[in-house]
């Protein structure tokens, strides 16, 4: 079944990581064997050909790169000038990747329907070009709200405003209050654009000011359910509605402290937590059960967002392993209907509304 991912780091991991990720994902773990740096190193998950092996034509991708200030824990750069420069970087590894022939950019109506027809008639899974359509994770990086014209105009098509702690536009996981007034101005530009906003690491706060000050389209990339895990990382229920009702399609995540509860980062292990697929669809059948049918929920996996093999579902050994859902799915007496939504069309289906 072909499938939509709507959340993966590919540039971030490229340039910050280091990562050749033309090549197979037990060639990449081999070169980190040893380091240290980072805390997935030696069990990354996702490279372009395992996305072609799992036929996951079509992801959405990010630019990431966020502010902090100089006496801020986080990790981030220190001045939004940095910032946009580093998703300069990572814009260029796109283009990189286009230019030989591994990935297609998708910006609109006609180039969606176009690489969904190539990616479909081709027999050759192993050169099909890997669609992506940009997204920014956290608004840091816009040194000013007009720098997401010139975003738009290389293809920026959706924007998280937040992401972690505190952000020049909106807060985001672990930080509490509404937007200034650059967020909201941030909102009016990016509706005036037809930039889709993507609700997921927005704090409470910033996200019902959001719903309040935006009418554009709404979705949310990567985001599990807080009645599932109790964490402000995730959706309440009353989030999800609101969403339902903007028409909002939502990702499941795949990090596994967002899957089940008690996880302890660095402690706990996939097995010993019993963090699975079958754990996963616990939280896409709750967005389903609330919805009343299938029409909201998706994967929004986020396997390269600095985790890895240590803390993702046991049963995922590279992100191809998204084909065992359907059958899953299967167990728990959804049709092949919904579990199409649920892998590919309900994110078509957006991006068609959207771009018509």
């Amino acid at each position: 079944m072909f499938i939509f991912d709507a959340h993966l780091d590919l540039a971030m991991n490229a340039m910050e990581w280091n990562r050749d990720l033309t090549r197979p994902v037990k060639q990449i773990n081999q070169r980190e064997a040893g380091l240290t740096d980072k805390p997935d190193r030696g069990n990354a998950v996702v490279s372009l050909p395992e996305l072609r092996k799992g036929n996951i034509g079509l992801v959405v991708a990010t630019q990431v790169a966020r502010y902090v200030s100089p006496k801020s824990s986080l990790q981030g750069w220190h001045s939004p000038q940095q910032a946009w420069a580093q998703t300069q970087a990572q814009l260029a590894w796109y283009k990189t990747m286009e230019a030989a022939g591994e990935m297609k950019q998708v910006i609109d109506l006609s180039s969606l329907k176009s690489h969904l027809k190539n990616w479909n008639n081709s027999k050759n899974n192993t050169k099909k070009p890997v669609g992506y359509i940009l997204s920014l994770e956290g608004a840091d990086s816009l040194i000013t709200v007009d720098h997401l014209e010139k975003a738009y105009e290389y293809g920026l098509r959706a924007v998280g405003p937040a992401h972690y702690g505190p952000g020049r536009y909106a807060n985001g996981t672990n930080a509490t209050g509404k937007m200034k007034a650059n967020g909201i101005a941030l909102l009016k530009k990016m509706e005036a654009l037809n930039i889709i906003l993507d609700a997921t690491h927005l704090c409470d706060d910033a996200f019902w000011q959001a719903m309040d000050h935006f009418n554009g389209p709404v979705w949310a990339s990567h985001n599990n359910c807080r009645s599932i895990v109790n964490h402000n990382r995730q959706f309440s229920d009353e989030m999800i509605k609101e969403l339902i009702s903007r028409g909002a399609v939502i990702g499941a995540s795949m990090d596994a402290w967002m899957i089940v509860p008690g996880w302890v980062k660095g402690k706990s292990t996939p097995k010993k937590m019993k963090c699975n697929l079958d754990r996963v669809i616990d939280h896409i059948d709750h967005v389903c059960q609330i919805a009343g049918n299938s029409n909201h929920a998706g994967i929004g996996s986020d396997l390269d967002g600095a985790f890895g093999k240590e803390q993702c579902p046991y049963d995922i050994n590279t992100i191809s392993d998204l084909k065992k859902i359907p059958s899953l799915f299967k167990k728990r007496g959804y049709t092949n209907d919904d579990i199409e939504k649920i892998m590919n069309r309900n994110w078509v289906s957006f991006l068609e509304r959207t771009w018509s």
